[in-house]
């Protein structure tokens, strides 16, 4: 009796569950607002936007046409936090969401693209590329609409394979929103800036 009983509440616990995620997949209008609120004003309207179906699976939202490629805010973690990036990166950024999808962790991920540009089978972009992020609460988050209040932005540059004695930037920050690079040397190479605000 205990058995079937725990197994009933197990069944119920997750139907809730599913429901409470396929709760979360808001209007793809209002994904896509958010989606672009990191990107340059005249930006917005043509980039490229990913976000989720009602299933909760990351898909097309919108085709762009211009250098961006921008990213929804995942349904399933905790805050608000979208990107937007040059669309050199996509190869990049698909692959680490495709290892994430097999259930690789930070480490493994890194090590894989690593043998991946090393081998040349992965592309880097050579010249400085861009990514936009704003991030903030669930409880500033206006799921109507799309905005975002009090959030904040932070700009990366990855330039791979770049060092501080190639750059002059320091490998650590040394005041709030100063640029620094980070991981120095390896592929991931990038310019940190911010948060600002």
């Amino acid at each position: 009796m205990k058995t079937s009983l725990f197994t009933c509440f197990l069944f119920i616990s997750g139907i809730v569950l599913a429901q409470d995620k396929s709760a979360k997949i808001l209007p793809v209008e209002v994904q896509i607002k958010t989606a672009v609120l990191p990107a340059p004003e005249e930006d917005k309207a043509d980039a490229m936007v990913y976000g989720y179906d009602k299933q909760g699976k990351l898909i097309v939202l919108r085709e762009g046409t211009n250098n961006l490629v921008c990213l929804a805010d995942d349904p399933t973690k905790e805050g608000i936090s979208v990107s937007c990036y040059y669309k050199k990166l996509e190869p990049f950024m698909a692959r680490g969401r495709e290892l994430t999808a097999q259930g690789k962790n930070f480490k493994e991920k890194r090590a894989i693209r690593g043998e991946e540009v090393a081998s040349g089978k992965l592309k880097m972009p050579e010249e400085p590329s861009m990514m936009y992020i704003f991030y903030g609460t669930d409880e500033n988050y206006d799921i109507s609409t799309g905005d975002l209040k009090d959030g904040k932005f932070r700009y990366v540059i990855y330039t791979p394979f770049a060092t501080t004695e190639s750059t002059g930037l320091p490998s650590k920050p040394h005041a709030p929103g100063m640029p620094w690079l980070m991981d120095p040397g390896t592929h991931r190479a990038h310019i940190m800036v911010g948060p600002f605000n």
